[in-house]
């Protein structure tokens, strides 16, 4: 009997935002998922930011690939071969709860719903994120309007960002009628009715903890801001080329209050505990099914959240707190092991998720796409699934090998050159120093082979 498949996605969650990969945030639902599974610990998003790496994940192709290297009005063409398609080929009934920004976040995406059946997705709840749900209607701003909600809502984004964006204050919505809890609510809701003879694949992909820092009560207040990680702080600079990081740090210079940025990592928490807590009733709806040991679950994020490391907010850089996400893979083979809590720390990219569901699917991906399913390394969590892995943004490229770290500028210059061996934190950049030339040229020409290996036609 082929497996159900459970895919759950949060926006812009670091890889140390969750008990089992930090141990400062509670979610016990997604440490269940690792306990039961195995944990990517150097896993990467495709791009730090929201349109080219979900992009990604729908078609298994780069930026370079695409040609979409940072947030833009972009459609995916209804042509285009994804992940989706090959799973419900497989004979899945496909379904989608929350965010894609897989086409522009404009109008009514309820208008869009042929599209996204041409992208593979049978049943869909579609929503925009936390920005765009100030403008984009849904059934969820529907339900919002006929609560007396919307305008608020919209009054408190323009207030948000006419002053302070990274304002930390509970949202407007309540716990009730928070996005994240309708996405929830509504992937519980389709599961426990669920009765065709199809297994399903349900994708549900929450718009939190995305900014702003609008976690509602009692989530808001359930963590001591003094008790967060303190901030990573910005390090000198250094003779070495510049690079897309450099103006990100010359253009944001927060001016942080004493103790904002842990009231900041505090809300962040909040949002996430949040989640975990609508993930839990999820799991709690498949098992009440009798469904859950024949579930495949994967949860991950699509780029994480500086949240004050090296004085920045948001993401678009190839730092640890943009650039690692978190990756958990729990199959019912995995089930059936006696070692819990295995962990991989062989490099993994987040385009790996599509391969791999239509592999536990039993399906095929007939057209030219660069992520690799990683069945084989779930199977066995000491095997190297990828030698390095790849993330880009803005014309650049970075790659993450076991010993280090290195980001190319657009002139193809080593601007960032981390050892993440000894250095975990990313404070001594040693791009630029006659000792490391040598390495800088043997990993730019494997950047250089990567990219011609990887070029396709647009």
């Amino acid at each position: 009997m082929k497996p159900n498949i459970l895919l759950l996605i949060t926006d812009q969650q670091r890889w140390d935002a969750m008990g089992c990969s930090g141990g400062w945030v509670n979610t016990p639902n997604l440490d269940r998922i690792a306990r039961e599974g195995v944990r990517f610990n150097n896993c990467v998003t495709t791009s730090p930011v929201c349109i080219p790496t979900r992009l990604s994940l729908a078609t298994g192709l780069y930026p370079h690939n695409t040609g979409v290297w940072d947030n833009m009005n972009h459609t995916l063409s209804p042509e285009t071969p994804t992940w989706m398609q090959s799973v419900r080929s497989a004979g899945y009934r496909t379904s989608l709860f929350g965010k894609t920004h897989l086409h522009p976040h404009n109008g009514d995406l309820r208008d869009r719903e042929d599209l996204m059946h041409s992208y593979g997705l049978d049943d869909v709840n579609e929503i925009g994120g936390p920005r765009a749900s100030a403008r984009v209607k849904s059934y969820m701003t529907d339900m919002w309007d006929e609560n007396g909600l919307w305008d608020a809502y919209r009054e408190d984004y323009r207030e948000r960002f006419s002053s302070k964006s990274y304002l930390v204050r509970p949202s407007v919505l309540g716990l009730e009628y928070y996005a994240d809890v309708y996405v929830g609510q509504q992937a519980k809701t389709y599961l426990k009715d669920y009765n065709r003879d199809e297994p399903w694949c349900c994708w549900v992909s929450f718009g939190g903890p995305h900014e702003p820092w609008d976690t509602p009560e009692p989530y808001a207040s359930m963590y001591d801001p003094n008790e967060m990680p303190s901030p990573i702080p910005r390090p000198p600079k250094g003779d070495r080329p510049n690079g897309n990081l450099d103006r990100k740090m010359k253009n944001m210079n927060p001016e942080f209050e004493k103790g904002e940025v842990g009231r900041l990592r505090a809300d962040y928490a909040g949002n996430i505990t949040l989640i975990d807590d609508q993930i839990g009733e999820i799991l709690d709806t498949i098992q009440e099914r009798g469904e859950l040991d024949n579930t495949v679950i994967i949860f991950s994020s699509d780029h994480g959240e500086m949240n004050g490391d090296y004085g920045l907010i948001y993401k678009s850089n190839f730092l640890n707190g943009a650039v690692r996400v978190p990756l958990l893979v729990r199959t019912p083979e995995t089930l059936k092991s006696k070692s819990e809590n295995r962990v991989c720390h062989s490099p993994a990219e987040w385009i790996d998720i599509g391969p791999t569901l239509v592999e536990v699917a039993g399906g095929e991906l007939e057209h030219r796409q660069f992520g690799k399913s990683l069945c084989t390394t779930v199977n066995d969590n000491n095997l190297i699934h990828r030698e390095y892995a790849i993330s880009e943004y803005g014309g650049e490229v970075m790659l993450l090998n076991q010993e280090c770290k290195v980001a190319l500028n657009t002139d193809g210059e080593v601007y960032l050159l981390f050892n993440v061996q000894t250095d975990p934190n990313e404070t001594n950049n040693l791009a630029g120093l006659p000792k490391m030339k040598e390495l800088e040229t043997e990993v730019r020409l494997q950047i250089l082979e990567f990219l011609s290996q990887t070029y396709t036609k647009r």
